[in-house]
């Protein structure tokens, strides 16, 4: 299994099929009634703060012009993924497959040695655990019955994409995802501001702690949260830092965007990856600092994680 940097966010499969891919479509229609209006404009996208991570393609800062678009407020809960699977008896990668992967100290104690069939070399903190997926988010044991306003989990990209075509909507691209994650603020390394913790108060969840050992949960939450238990950002936009990380489009590059599209880009047209924004409960400065809003990482669009979700986006 891989072992870059980049896996202590998302552990990817190995050797597992690969979807056919959709073209990037423009999807307008339906009730948006629920959603977030983001209008037209341009923003300053990217970063070049000395706590980014330049090889993750974060830099530069390029000024990027948007289309308007609508946005979900919050991640796709488990309440409205059962809805989608209720209406079209949808079967996520993970229930294909047949397990996920799970951070170690989420796993319920007394499955965890007949539940864990293996463990990601040289991060042990991540487990492959039979019959884990988004309505068993632990694996074995665990249950959705008391967290249906928490993000859905153990969701890949593809399965993504399918609640997406259902809901006539589409993921956003990473562009559209920055700017309203920013909630209107210019450069700042949050989407409150620069300060983590302002006036001693938490705004996310993230890992507290030792990492990998100890959560100390002092943002009141080891493990994932309610999709709105912290504040919004300017633009009404909840859990876009830390909680789950979020799917978007666009494919992954590091360099594509330096010389690429400053009006609507959507990522280039190859590459095995896909983008995910936005940091998890598993984030951790001593480790990966990736609950910034400019920080980007990347997972194979058949990979789903006990700390991955996603939201939606339609066209104006």
């Amino acid at each position: 299994m891989s072992t870059s940097k980049k896996t202590c966010c998302t552990p990817e499969r190995q050797g597992s099929s690969q979807h056919n891919a959709p073209h990037f479509q423009r999807v307008t229609g339906g009730d948006s009634s629920a959603m977030i209006h983001i209008g037209a404009g341009s923003f300053l996208m990217g970063t070049e703060d000395k706590e980014g991570f330049k090889d993750d393609g974060e830099g530069p800062i390029r000024e990027i012009e948007l289309a308007p678009f609508f946005i979900d407020p919050t991640p796709v809960t488990n309440r409205e993924f059962d809805a989608f699977v209720q209406a079209t008896s949808y079967r996520t990668d993970a229930e294909r497959f047949g397990w996920s992967f799970v951070f170690f100290n989420q796993i319920p104690e007394k499955h965890r040695q007949s539940a864990v069939r293996d463990k990601v070399m040289n991060l042990e903190w991540w487990c492959r655990v039979d019959h884990a997926n988004w309505r068993h988010p632990e694996g074995p044991g665990s249950t959705i019955t008391k967290r249906w306003n928490y993000p859905v989990l153990h969701i890949s990209w593809a399965d993504a994409c399918a609640y997406c075509t259902w809901a006539n909507k589409r993921l956003p691209t990473e562009a559209e995802w920055e700017y309203a994650a920013r909630g209107g603020l210019e450069q700042k390394r949050f989407s409150w501001g620069d300060d983590l913790t302002p006036f001693g108060k938490h705004r996310c969840n993230i890992w507290q702690g030792d990492f990998p050992d100890e959560d100390t949960a002092e943002d009141g939450f080891a493990g994932p949260c309610p999709v709105d238990a912290f504040k919004p950002n300017g633009y009404g936009l909840y859990s876009v830092t830390g909680n789950t990380w979020e799917w978007c489009f666009d494919r992954w590059s590091t360099d594509f965007h330096v010389d690429g599209p400053r009006n609507n880009p959507y990522g280039p047209a190859d590459g095995n990856q896909r983008v995910i924004r936005g940091g998890s409960y598993l984030c951790h400065d001593s480790y990966c600092n990736r609950y910034r809003v400019a920080a980007r990482t990347a997972n194979t669009p058949d990979s789903s994680t006990g700390n991955i979700s996603f939201r939606c986006v339609r066209d104006v």
